[in-house]
């Protein structure tokens, strides 16, 4: 046996690398990893979409030394297996490199660690192409300081710039240089605010990074919409004993289309959003993977789409939920898988049942409601409620002739109300109008005066406020009216 030295050809295996498949947001992204890996508190991205165009990204983190960014800049500088710091994003030892080559021909990476001077390497493809080896430049001197935006790195203590040039993949196939760049970084720049939104608003994130676009903050996006949603279940701790670590699981149901603004609805998501972005939010160290997908262990519907669960992975299960180079896919072992399952009927309940109900109302036992839903055999069917004190108080008011000209009337109102059309209406996401609180607490103490006029002694009093307070929608302000009638009593 003899064993035969066959390394790649450099110019054909890094031209084919370039295809590996990444987007913009997910190249630029990827970037922005190795700078929270190395502990930078302030991320820039810098472009200019006209005369010489670039990318860059500038960070203040821990910066390399010569011989470590000489190191970084090889293709396989890691091992996968090895393990890692809590906060390193990385895996695999190619991010930096294919994901800035997937979209420029030119990437320039200058770094400077503290009381040190700057370091710069970089990879040229038609130097490449020319040398047919991997030839990796070492610039220098004069050469560093035409280097865009290495100012901004010579003026800080430390930290690292990326700067991609001769953007041919990001402007193939368009016309418009200066707007294409301009609209595909507006892209960017919410990708990176939903990716890194965990680190961008603080929370539970091991640092807080503030990350600016041409000077304009980046803000983070929470996909979950913490302040207005509810956690429909107490964290999961999925255990994964062979390899010491646990996968966290928190679900979350958005609230009802018709409860937030309009504004609101098209940042999380819109009429078409909300369906497509139901489901697994996968974070690894707190930056986001993948989105919008329950793994297929259940279907997309109308119903599931307020549904959104966060699974918290470490980056020593990468193995298991068999990573991919770009980050950008990941698959749940069988152990988590199981849970999972019995996690998401939980959860889709909930939100079928926050576009089945007004909020909690008809689920809150002893409440008299204005509507009683039947079911039947064939089908559900909705009726005013006969027994609703409102109801009651105005059959007393009318002689018998009236009361059956009544009756008819709440028996129209039943069977024609507009359920088809209510039903397209909320699954369009059209917001229902409603009355704000105080004007239907005007509403609502006007019918309770309406009562009390009723009764002649305070024991009638009583009891009529005793029947109001467990009936819609009296009981929505059982605390007000009992405040209202003691200030009319004094």
């Amino acid at each position: 046996m003899r064993n035969i030295e066959l390394p790649p050809f450099a110019p054909l295996l890094i031209e084919s690398t370039r295809a590996i498949g990444y987007s913009l947001e997910a190249a630029v992204a990827d970037i922005v990893d190795n700078s929270v890996s190395v502990g930078a508190s302030v991320i820039k991205i810098e472009y200019l979409p006209f005369g010489e165009p670039y990318i860059a990204v500038i960070d203040n983190g821990a910066g390399m030394s010569d011989s470590k960014l000489t190191e970084s800049m090889r293709y396989g500088s890691a091992d996968p297996s090895d393990s890692r710091d809590d906060l390193d994003m990385g895996r695999y030892g190619l991010g930096m490199k294919t994901a800035s080559l997937s979209q420029c021909r030119c990437l320039t990476v200058a770094s400077k660690v503290p009381n040190g001077s700057i370091s710069v390497r970089r990879w040229d493809l038609d130097h490449i192409r020319q040398t047919g080896s991997w030839s990796l430049i070492a610039l220098e001197g004069e050469e560093i300081s035409k280097i865009p935006l290495i100012d901004s790195l010579e003026k800080s203590t430390s930290g690292t710039l990326v700067i991609w040039q001769n953007l041919d993949k990001v402007f193939t196939g368009e016309v418009d240089v200066e707007k294409a760049m301009t609209e595909k970084m507006d892209s960017v720049n919410g990708h990176l605010a939903l990716v890194f939104h965990r680190f961008l608003q603080g929370g539970d994130a091991p640092n807080k990074i503030s990350m600016f676009m041409n000077q304009d903050p980046v803000v983070g996006f929470d996909p979950f919409f913490v302040s207005k949603s509810r956690q429909v279940m107490d964290e999961e701790r999925i255990e994964i004993p062979q390899y010491n670590s646990v996968v966290l699981v928190r679900p979350y149901v958005l609230p009802h289309p018709s409860k937030i603004s309009k504004t609101e609805l098209e940042l999380y998501g819109g009429s078409e959003g909300l369906r497509k972005l139901q489901g697994f939010y996968v974070y690894r160290n707190r930056r986001l993977l993948i989105w919008g997908t329950w793994f297929r262990l259940t279907k997309m519907d109308d119903y599931s789409k307020l549904a959104r669960v966060r699974i918290d992975i470490p980056n020593s299960l990468d193995e298991l939920w068999t990573l991919d180079v770009k980050k950008s896919t990941a698959i749940p072992p069988e152990i988590v898988k199981r849970r999972l399952k019995q996690i998401i009927s939980n959860i889709t309940e909930n939100s079928k049942r926050t576009y089945t109900f007004r909020g909690r109302r008809e689920t809150r036992d002893g409440i008299k409601h204005i509507w009683n839903v039947i079911e039947t055999r064939e089908g559900v069917r909705y009726e005013l409620n006969s027994d609703h004190p409102m109801y009651e108080k105005l059959s007393e008011m009318v002689d018998d002739e009236a009361k059956r000209l009544l009756d008819e009337y709440v028996y129209s109102v039943a069977t024609n109300f507009p359920i088809n059309r209510l039903h397209n209406d909320i699954f369009n996401e059209k917001k229902i109008a409603r009355d704000s609180g105080d004007v239907e607490f005007e509403n609502v103490k006007e019918q309770v005066d309406i009562f009390m006029k009723t009764a002649e002694t305070p024991e009638e009093r009583s009891l009529i406020l005793e029947r109001l307070l467990v009936a819609e929608p009296f009981c929505d302000f059982s605390e007000r009216i009992k405040t209202l009638l003691a200030e009319e009593q004094q």
